[in-house]
């Protein structure tokens, strides 16, 4: 059976042929990258002065918050911050009266 360059249904002709990709631009694998990326992503937090701060909330409530970040164009954590800041000042306000 003749081999032709277009022809591409009997791969195993073509099995130890190398197929252009895209191009390997880290030695590491990607489990490693992954760590990397965090840990520097941490030491930039930290750098910033950021605390990180976990909860839980509902569904209906993330979608809102969500609309309200993408209609103010900022990012979600940004606009919970702002709310937070927003309550503890009044709350300030209010405990000095």
């Amino acid at each position: 059976m003749a081999k032709h360059r277009s022809d591409r249904t009997t791969l195993d002709l073509f099995a130890d042929e190398k197929r252009p990709g895209r191009p390997k631009t880290n030695p590491h694998p990607r489990e490693l990258q992954l760590k990397i990326n965090k840990r520097n992503q941490l030491k930039r937090d930290k750098e910033k002065g950021l605390h990180r701060v976990e909860l839980k909330l509902e569904a209906t409530l993330l979608d809102d918050l969500n609309q309200l970040a993408d209609a103010r164009s900022i990012s979600r954590s940004e606009l919970i911050q702002e709310l937070v800041r927003e309550y503890v000042s009044t709350q300030r306000s209010t405990q000095l009266k």
